[in-house]
């Protein structure tokens, strides 16, 4: 896994490597090699380097410099002389560049900006880094605007120039880089708020040993989940199993108002591997759910006049739910009377428990000021995973604005440090979907805009409902193992977009790709180990 820091752990980052012997100029050469590389890759006859007045700026005048050297023509764009650069370093590296066989323009004008932009195939972004916040003024908003205009292929350094480093809150003028070479490691920007727009691919490095050894002496805000890491979640089916130990899940769902939720939770917690899914749902909408989901048994539960969970429906619910290796407890229940009492009833319960969309506004409807004040509601022995979108991760810390990813974690985290328990997990639901637990915060992959659809999370929770219950032992991090489950979720999304197009992605195309996401995690982790299909295969089956 690869850490994601804030500003200040950067910045204790950059003077635990200096006293550790690795110079600040030595980082500025290193960060500037391993831009120019990724530079490299693209092949690229023509690059423009825009640089700024500090240590960022140095590190486009070090790979400018890197590639002249291998042949490539290059254009350094300044906003003033290479002797009159302010920060010290930046200035020695500038001058040390300019004085060999780099283009250096100095101030120009937009029109000449453009036409060496034009003229590039490759522009490097190194004006500001992550020091910015606020909003961009001349020249640097003129260049920005111009390069975005013209959108050639565009590596950013560090983070791209106008994009906070530490909130991902984007300037009004902000540049949108493919891709983003991240020095150390990668910065919580990237992955919070506009940060997944504008950073495009995101390459992280750790330039040393030695820094390697470093980052982990400073707290992580997350690690980055890579296939590789996924490997120990990924389980093949034995020969002698059958339908009742491949795993089960009880999903307690549906209302007259949304029976669908429940249908596609259910069949979701199928595709993802369970071997017998049943449906606890209101006896209003049961039948219509039996006829949509002929393979699944649905139990119909007492209603109430509105055709939600009833008075009775709790004790009816708590009584077959031990029977199961795992309970998915919440999409489209709403939130009447009987549907609270079912959940607070199933906290009870030692079962494996997801709760989704409506049980957590449920329990957040239960509490005052926050569930966080009353950790005795959820704390539990047995394994508990919320999965709030941003909206339901807001009620249930109190009505706090969550915004962004890195005010979910703070949110998600409060919660999960009231109850301290291991086995708790708080999947906050984004553009990057975070695993939050007592110890760890964990950045599975994440997905296409496409899986921003009704319904797409009751997928998820079935993907993930389908998971906890086929694996065959506790997991080491449950928070890697509902990574896995998002990953999975990531790669249907992008299936889905592929077949139906990123904007005709619904969510029933969702479950028809489960498998074969899973199939590619499987793909991409025995790649990352060097494993043929075959290995790969005889692991799982272990």
């Amino acid at each position: 896994m690869k850490p994601v820091l804030d500003i200040e752990a950067v910045r204790r980052l950059e003077d635990l490597i200096e006293k550790d012997g690795t110079s600040k100029a030595e980082l500025m050469e290193l960060a500037g090699e391993f831009a120019a590389a990724a530079v490299e890759q693209l092949s690229p006859q023509r690059v423009v380097a825009l640089t700024g007045f500090g240590n960022n700026g140095g590190d486009g005048w070090v790979a400018a410099d890197i590639l002249r050297h291998k042949d490539i023509h290059v254009d350094v764009v300044s906003p003033v002389e290479p002797d009159e650069i302010p920060a010290a370093l930046a200035r020695h590296v500038a001058r040390r560049t300019a004085g060999r066989d780099v283009s250096v323009c100095v101030g120009p004008s937009r029109d000449e900006l453009a036409t060496l932009i034009e003229q590039a195939d490759v522009v490097i972004d190194a004006i500001l880094g992550i020091g910015f916040h606020g909003e961009m003024r001349p020249p640097f908003s003129i260049w920005i605007q111009t390069l975005n205009e013209l959108a050639p292929t565009t590596v950013s350094i560090d983070v791209p120039s106008g994009l906070d480093a530490e909130t991902g809150v984007a300037a009004e003028v902000c540049v949108r880089a493919d891709t983003t070479v991240a020095l150390l490691a990668a910065k919580m920007g990237l992955y919070s708020a506009d940060g997944p727009e504008y950073a495009g691919e995101v390459i992280c490095g750790e330039l040393t040993e030695a820094t390697a050894e470093a980052i982990g002496e400073v707290d992580h805000v997350a690690e980055l989940v890579d296939p590789v890491d996924l490997f120990g979640c990924i389980e093949g089916l034995p020969a002698n199993v059958d339908k009742y130990t491949r795993g089960s899940v009880l999903v307690v769902a549906g209302s007259s108002a949304y029976p669908g939720a429940a249908m596609m939770a259910a069949k979701a917690a199928a595709r993802a591997g369970a071997g017998y899914v049943a449906v606890a749902a209101p006896e209003t909408c049961a039948n219509l759910i039996r006829m949509a989901l002929p393979s699944v048994p649905v139990i119909g539960v007492p209603a109430d006049t509105r055709g939600a969970f009833g008075a009775a429906a709790r004790s009816v619910v708590c009584e077959i739910a031990s029977k199961y290796d795992c309970v998915l407890c919440g999409p489209g229940m709403t939130t009447a009377s009987g549907c609270m009492q079912v959940v607070t009833g199933l906290l009870e319960e030692d079962v494996p428990l997801i709760l989704d969309a409506d049980a957590l506004n449920c329990l957040a409807r239960v509490t005052i000021d926050g569930i966080e004040n009353t950790p005795e509601l959820y704390r539990r022995e047995a394994p508990l995973v919320m999965t709030p979108h941003y909206r339901e991760l807001s009620r249930l810390s109190g009505g706090e604005r969550v915004r962004d990813l890195a005010s979910a974690i703070e949110a998600a985290q409060g919660i999960v440090w009231a109850a301290g328990s291991k086995n708790l997990v708080i999947l906050a639901k984004g553009p990057t979907t975070a695993a939050i637990g007592v110890e760890r915060v964990l950045l599975p992959p994440a997905g296409p805009a496409s899986l921003a659809t009704a319904g797409s999370g009751d997928v998820l929770a079935g993907i993930l409902a389908g998971t906890i219950a086929t694996a065959s032992v506790e997991p080491e991090s449950w928070e890697l193992l509902c990574s896995y489950a998002v990953a999975v979720h990531s790669g249907a999304g992008y299936a889905a977009a592929l077949a139906m197009g990123a904007k005709s992605v619904i969510a029933t195309d969702l479950i028809e790709v489960i498998g074969p996401a899973m199939q590619a995690v499987e793909d991409e982790a025995n790649e990352a180990l060097g494993l043929g299909d075959q290995e790969g295969s005889e692991h799982g089956a272990q």
